[in-house]
Protein backbone atom coordinates (compact mmCIF):
# COMPACT_ATOMS: atom_id res chain seq x y z
CA UNK A 1 0.00 0.00 0.00
CA UNK A 2 2.86 2.46 1.10
CA UNK A 3 4.52 1.40 -2.99
CA UNK A 4 1.16 2.31 -4.62
CA UNK A 5 0.32 5.91 -2.32
CA UNK A 6 4.14 6.84 -3.48
CA UNK A 7 3.31 6.07 -6.41
CA UNK A 8 0.33 8.70 -6.69
CA UNK A 9 1.95 11.46 -4.74
CA UNK A 10 4.91 10.81 -6.82
CA UNK A 11 3.08 11.83 -10.16
CA UNK A 12 1.10 14.18 -8.63
CA UNK A 13 4.36 16.08 -7.21
CA UNK A 14 5.63 15.46 -10.91
CA UNK A 15 2.30 17.21 -12.58
CA UNK A 16 2.52 20.14 -9.88
CA UNK A 17 6.46 20.82 -10.62
CA UNK A 18 5.88 20.78 -14.49
CA UNK A 19 2.75 22.96 -14.25
CA UNK A 20 5.13 25.31 -11.71
CA UNK A 21 8.05 25.28 -14.08
CA UNK A 22 6.13 25.68 -17.23
CA UNK A 23 3.30 28.08 -15.67
CA UNK A 24 1.08 26.07 -17.38
CA UNK A 25 -3.12 27.12 -16.84
CA UNK A 26 -3.81 23.33 -16.05
CA UNK A 27 -3.86 21.58 -12.32
CA UNK A 28 -0.38 19.85 -11.60
CA UNK A 29 -2.26 16.46 -10.23
CA UNK A 30 -4.05 16.36 -13.38
CA UNK A 31 -1.20 16.44 -15.28
CA UNK A 32 0.44 13.97 -12.35
CA UNK A 33 -2.56 11.65 -13.43
CA UNK A 34 -1.20 11.71 -16.94
CA UNK A 35 2.03 10.19 -16.16
CA UNK A 36 1.08 8.09 -14.15
CA UNK A 37 -1.44 6.99 -17.02
CA UNK A 38 1.63 7.08 -19.50
CA UNK A 39 3.71 4.67 -16.78
CA UNK A 40 0.81 1.95 -16.78
CA UNK A 41 0.70 1.84 -20.49
CA UNK A 42 4.61 1.75 -20.48
CA UNK A 43 4.22 -0.84 -17.96
CA UNK A 44 1.05 -2.81 -19.75
CA UNK A 45 -0.35 -3.29 -16.74
CA UNK A 46 -1.75 -2.46 -13.09
CA UNK A 47 -0.37 -3.55 -10.25
CA UNK A 48 -2.52 -5.08 -7.99
CA UNK A 49 -1.39 -3.43 -5.04
CA UNK A 50 -1.93 0.43 -6.51
CA UNK A 51 -6.02 -1.31 -7.98
CA UNK A 52 -6.35 -2.26 -4.62
CA UNK A 53 -5.20 1.16 -2.99
CA UNK A 54 -6.85 3.23 -5.84
CA UNK A 55 -10.07 1.16 -5.13
CA UNK A 56 -9.71 2.11 -1.26
CA UNK A 57 -9.40 5.56 -2.50
CA UNK A 58 -12.55 5.88 -4.63
CA UNK A 59 -14.85 3.85 -1.69
CA UNK A 60 -14.17 6.68 -0.01
CA UNK A 61 -13.64 9.59 -2.01
CA UNK A 62 -16.57 11.46 -0.71
CA UNK A 63 -14.50 12.24 2.54
CA UNK A 64 -12.16 14.23 0.41
CA UNK A 65 -14.85 16.47 -0.45
CA UNK A 66 -15.27 17.62 2.46
CA UNK A 67 -12.84 20.64 2.67
CA UNK A 68 -14.14 21.42 -0.40
CA UNK A 69 -18.17 21.86 0.65
CA UNK A 70 -16.31 23.43 4.00
CA UNK A 71 -14.89 26.49 2.03
CA UNK A 72 -18.55 26.99 0.00
CA UNK A 73 -19.83 26.95 3.23
CA UNK A 74 -17.65 29.95 4.22
CA UNK A 75 -18.87 31.88 1.29
CA UNK A 76 -22.37 31.08 1.97
CA UNK A 77 -23.41 34.97 1.36
CA UNK A 78 -21.50 35.20 -1.41
CA UNK A 79 -23.09 31.91 -3.14
CA UNK A 80 -26.18 33.21 -2.45
CA UNK A 81 -25.57 36.75 -4.41
CA UNK A 82 -24.46 35.17 -6.94
CA UNK A 83 -26.36 31.67 -7.35
CA UNK A 84 -26.75 32.21 -11.55
CA UNK A 85 -22.96 32.21 -12.52
CA UNK A 86 -22.81 29.27 -9.86
CA UNK A 87 -25.57 27.29 -11.11
CA UNK A 88 -25.03 27.94 -14.72
CA UNK A 89 -21.48 26.56 -13.89
CA UNK A 90 -23.06 23.48 -12.30
CA UNK A 91 -25.66 22.51 -14.81
CA UNK A 92 -23.00 23.21 -17.81
CA UNK A 93 -20.10 21.57 -16.19
CA UNK A 94 -22.19 18.67 -15.58
CA UNK A 95 -23.71 18.86 -19.32
CA UNK A 96 -19.77 18.55 -20.43
CA UNK A 97 -18.78 15.50 -18.39
CA UNK A 98 -21.58 13.98 -18.74
CA UNK A 99 -21.02 14.19 -22.65
CA UNK A 100 -17.25 13.56 -22.53
CA UNK A 101 -18.18 10.54 -20.63
CA UNK A 102 -20.76 9.03 -23.05
CA UNK A 103 -18.78 10.07 -26.06
CA UNK A 104 -15.50 8.19 -24.10
CA UNK A 105 -17.86 5.20 -23.62
CA UNK A 106 -18.92 4.47 -27.11
CA UNK A 107 -15.82 5.13 -28.35
CA UNK A 108 -13.93 2.42 -25.92
CA UNK A 109 -16.84 0.18 -27.19
CA UNK A 110 -16.07 0.84 -30.54
CA UNK A 111 -12.32 0.37 -30.67
CA UNK A 112 -12.44 -2.76 -28.48
CA UNK A 113 -15.20 -4.61 -30.79
CA UNK A 114 -17.43 -5.01 -27.39
CA UNK A 115 -20.72 -5.13 -26.93
CA UNK A 116 -22.16 -3.38 -24.02
CA UNK A 117 -24.80 -6.15 -22.92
Amino acid sequence: MLYAITTLFLCQLAGELLVQWLGLPIPGPLIGMVFLFIGLIVRGSVPQVLTDTSGHLLRNLMLLFIPAVTGVMLHFERVGREWLPFLAAGIVGAAFTMTVTALTFRWMIRITGKDAQ
